[in-house]
């Protein structure tokens, strides 16, 4: 079988091979000197070297793929103009235009890298929403706890009045875990010793992080720490790809018993190689393979029958058979290709 695809052939990208089809790694982002890591300058790694961006119809939409690329939650502002000084390096992206739905910068339109008619004076900067640093303490995993914030760089607690599953929902979201199961006030992950940091949180459960939520002025309350908050999430699996070019390509495997294992490719399509892709921070998925196409597995089969709708953010939350229980052997182990850019003209062809 012959599988044609278009693809992004730039010989000075860092790259890695699939088959005879040249596909570039997910492209780094930072923003600098700004006042924290989610404001500044944008820049963007390429050839081993930072550079920056030009202002050329950077907008809002462009902002808020970088502020998703780099978990900082919203974004409030795309200033050009170099608003957080001039950069010194090249001038490596121009014209950018984004949706803003897209998962990476390198996933929207823009010229070739390099090619420009900017100076610095035009480097284009964002402005996000910086999540609040939250965590959950005293519970079997990461995903559950009481729920404490950092503030001044201080932990501290949030106190359960009004708490319920739509903050445990936010929190659960911005730690990355899965969905939430439950809420429980009253300290029930034990009483914490620092400062209640807030009281009367109001989110809509639709938020990004809980920074985006009503709070009243941080450190006013008036409770007391047997009534700290907690948050319980379901913990996504780990999943790794093995056998690939790099760690966006390979074998599915996924970590349970503290042993990992395989997936059979029963049922397994692109929805299922999406989740993984967005789960690894691997751009979208292009191909999900079957038949062991990156060799058999020696471990335990673990999941059989996966069923993914493809916006799960972890293969946790996708339907599948109980762990364990599969009909499968390891030459139908499941796998998975991830890029995280997309394709422009230049065809080129692979084998399968």
């Amino acid at each position: 079988l012959i599988v044609i695809y278009e693809c992004m052939l730039i010989p000075s990208w860092d790259i890695w091979m699939f088959g005879t089809c040249v596909f570039p790694e997910p492209t780094q982002v930072r923003l600098v000197n700004g006042s924290s890591r989610c404001s500044g300058r944008i820049e963007v790694h390429h050839n081993q070297r930072w550079g920056t961006v030009c202002d050329d119809g950077w907008d809002l939409a462009d902002a808020e793929v970088v502020c998703r690329q780099l978990g900082c939650g919203t974004a409030v502002s795309a200033p050009g103009k170099a608003m957080f000084g001039q950069g010194h390096d090249p001038v490596w992206l121009d014209e950018v235009n984004c949706m803003g739905t897209e998962g990476a910068i390198t996933e929207c339109n823009l010229k070739r890298w390099g090619d420009h008619n900017c100076k610095h004076d035009e480097d284009a900067s964002v402005v996000c929403s910086d999540p609040t640093e939250l965590r959950l303490v005293n519970g079997p995993n990461r995903c559950a706890g009481r729920v404490e914030v950092l503030h001044h760089e201080q932990w501290g607690t949030v106190c359960d009045n009004d708490w319920g599953m739509k903050h445990a929902k936010v929190v659960c979201r911005q730690l990355g875990c899965g969905a939430p199961i439950y809420a429980p006030g009253w300290a029930r992950f034990g009483r914490g010793y620092d400062p209640i940091w807030l009281e009367k949180v109001t989110c809509s459960g639709t938020e990004s992080a809980l920074s985006e939520c009503t709070v009243q002025s941080w450190g006013q309350h008036s409770c007391h720490h047997g009534e700290d908050a907690s948050v319980v999430c379901t913990d996504p699996t780990e999943v790794r790809l093995v056998n690939g070019s790099n760690h966006c390509s390979g074998r599915v495997e996924v970590l349970h018993n503290q042993r990992w294992g395989s997936v059979c490719d029963d049922g397994w399509d692109l929805n299922d190689a999406e989740v993984v892709c967005r789960q690894l921070g691997c751009g979208t998925a292009i191909w999900a393979p079957s038949a062991a196409r990156f060799g058999q597995g020696y471990e335990p089969i673990w999941l059989d029958d996966v069923n993914c709708t493809g916006s799960e953010a972890a293969l946790s939350e996708c339907r599948a058979r109980p762990w364990g229980v599969s009909n499968c052997n390891h030459k139908e182990d499941a796998g998975v290709v991830c890029i995280g850019i997309f394709f422009l003209n230049g065809i080129i062809h692979y084998s399968n």
